[in-house]
């Protein structure tokens, strides 16, 4: 096998801009479907929990198998690219059939469409993400290389999802009303309709430019599996195992708090100013995301190690979610002093998101030293499926909360008004008290069991080494 060439600008400006485009559609989906048919089309909030709980466990299975089915495709093109392609077309597609619900439907009609078009969703979506993550090796030298490119990627999806939290609200908002929409529902339910179809088309320009940029330089040989094997193989690497309940909670945490702080402030914090109160808190949460991933991840990597700087991490976003309960028992109504929670837990979580990526690539050279062999396409294969199954628990939790605390707009009122006084009670102690413990649950799991230190990694590369050359 020839020597694979360093990477040009090029190269790596092609595969972060796929990444920009999947995690816009994927933070489009994640974040404003429950809202989308539970408060604009009317569709129960259990019953929509119900389904996307139901969609994430469909992709156990599917998520597995695409990566036997990626690792068994050889074309002219390479077995990575020609699914990414053809994934990205089906599912900018479906994203936009899953938001331009027909006006005639409901009942169980709606609730069908709804189910039908969400698991379609993710089963195209998956049929391009894994492709992306697991061509990694294919174009990149192993180490340093590889370690950065997936920080930049993960950096620029963090963008992607930041785009997306920031502009959607405003942009529904533009969108319906040029739409011809009268009155709030129809707006929205235009709206989304065409920022949809934007973003939709974007993606499949962006995984376009990756997919005509990137070239398969070298023969991957992936190993295939049966799903029980693959299975197999993710219990018996302890560390990985330990690294996808970090990744769920984290993950949970984050979807409980975004599919719940659009109801925050719409019916409790600020009926009268909903849009551009929640706009102004998006950006600029968007904002720390992104600048804790590009630049404070780098600036306290260079003092301290991965594993101190996660813990950080963990005690930022505690410290935030406490402070935004204080905030929100004090009857404050300033929008400018929720951005200071916004900063300690969106930078937190950006930064969580580039340390568990690298984490997780640990665990294949751990997973070489005790299997004797590399289980990349299962590992990533499993972090794709981690993330959407936090989103699917995260989305039941907050609509259990939106059906118990009846959290959704009063029919009879001319204008939009608060909702009742127990019911904003129970919005605030749930979307703060419960990520608080998920993070707590996901911090006690990490603490135990996970031991790939950075002098840990050394020692088993250099034992890999030395079980090459032997």
């Amino acid at each position: 096998m020839g020597e694979v060439q360093k990477l040009k600008g090029k190269e790596k400006f092609a595969y972060g801009i796929g990444a920009v485009g999947k995690d816009m559609v994927y933070m489009l989906s994640a974040s404003y479907v429950l809202y989308y048919y539970q408060d604009i089309m009317g569709v129960s909030a259990v019953a929509m929990g119900v389904i996307l709980f139901i969609a994430r466990i469909f992709d156990a299975f599917n998520d597995p198998i695409m990566g036997i089915i990626v690792a068994k495709t050889k074309t002219r093109w390479g077995k990575f690219r020609p699914w990414l392609f053809i994934g990205t077309l089906t599912n900018a597609i479906v994203l936009y059939l899953m938001f331009a619900a027909p006006p005639s439907l409901s009942g169980r009609g709606l609730v069908a469409y709804a189910a039908v078009t969400y698991i379609l969703w993710g089963v195209t979506y998956t049929m391009m993400d894994i492709p992306y993550w697991s061509m990694i090796p294919a174009f990149t030298e192993s180490g340093k290389e590889r370690e950065n490119l997936s920080a930049m990627a993960r950096s620029c999806a963090g963008v992607g999802s930041a785009i997306v939290t920031i502009i959607t609200v405003l942009s529904v908002s533009t969108l319906g009303k040029l739409a011809g929409g009268e009155g709030a529902s129809e707006i929205e339910r235009l709206g989304y309709r065409y920022f949809a179809l934007i973003i939709a088309v974007l993606f499949f320009i962006f995984i376009t430019i990756t997919c005509l940029s990137i070239k398969e330089k070298s023969s991957v040989n992936m190993e295939t599996a049966t799903v029980k094997e693959m299975f197999r193989a993710l219990f018996r690497n302890g560390q990985a195992m330990t690294m996808v309940v970090a990744i769920v909670m984290i993950n949970t945490a984050l979807y409980i708090t975004s599919n719940l702080v659009i109801y925050f402030f719409k019916y409790d914090f600020s009926p009268e100013a909903w849009q551009s109160n929640y706009t102004l808190f998006n950006t600029f949460g968007g904002a720390f995301q992104i600048l804790a991933m590009m630049i404070l991840f780098p600036l306290f990597r260079k003092f301290m190690n991965t594993i101190n700087l996660f813990y950080v991490s963990f005690s930022m976003a505690f410290a935030g979610y406490l402070l935004l309960l204080v905030i929100a028992f004090s009857e404050s109504t300033s929008v400018y002093l929720l951005l200071v929670p916004a900063f300690l837990i969106m930078s937190a979580m950006g930064m969580l998101n580039v340390i568990v990526t690298i984490f997780l690539a640990n665990t294949v050279d751990y997973g070489e030293l005790k299997n004797n062999r590399r289980d990349e396409s299962v590992i990533f294969s499993m972090q794709t499926f981690v993330v959407k199954l936090a989103s699917g628990v995260a989305a039941l939790a907050a609509s259990i909360v939106i059906q118990i605390f009846q959290i959704k707009k009063d029919e009879t009122a001319e204008v939009l008004t608060a909702i009742a006084p127990a019911s904003r009670l129970g919005l605030r102690m749930c979307m703060t008290i419960i990520p608080i413990l998920v993070l707590l649950i996901g911090l006690l799991v990490f603490r135990k069991h996970y031991i790939l230190t950075d002098e840990k990694t050394e020692e088993i590369s250099r034992t890999l080494e030395e079980r090459k050359r032997a």
